[in-house]
C-alpha cells in the first residue's frame, strides 16, 4: 500500500510547525551587510584598478625570477 499525502504550505509555516526559529531578520542583516561590502568594494574591481594591480604584482615577479636567474647563473652573487 503507497499513500501520498501533499501538504500546501510557505517556508515561514513549515519552520513554525516545526518549531525552527524564524531566521528572517538574520537573513536580512546579512544580505544588508553583504551588499554594503560588495558596494564599497566595487571601486578596486574596475578595469584601471585591476590592471594598477596585475601590473605591479607581474613587475615583482618578473623582478624576482630575474634575481633567481642571475643567482643561479652567477653562483649566488649580484650585480652591483
Amino acid at each position: 500500500m503507497k499513500v501520498t499525502v501533499n501538504i500546501e504550505c510557505s517556508p515561514v509555516e513549515a519552520r513554525a510547525f516545526f518549531g525552527l526559529p524564524d531566521v528572517t531578520p538574520l537573513n536580512e542583516a546579512l544580505v544588508d551587510e553583504m551588499t554594503k561590502r560588495m558596494q564599497e568594494n566595487m571601486e578596486m574591481m574596475g578595469p584601471e584598478a585591476l590592471m594598477r594591480h596585475w601590473m605591479n604584482v607581474g613587475g615583482q615577479m618578473q623582478d624576482q625570477f630575474m634575481d633567481l636567474m642571475r643567482n643561479a647563473a652567477g653562483g649566488g652573487s649580484k650585480p652591483k
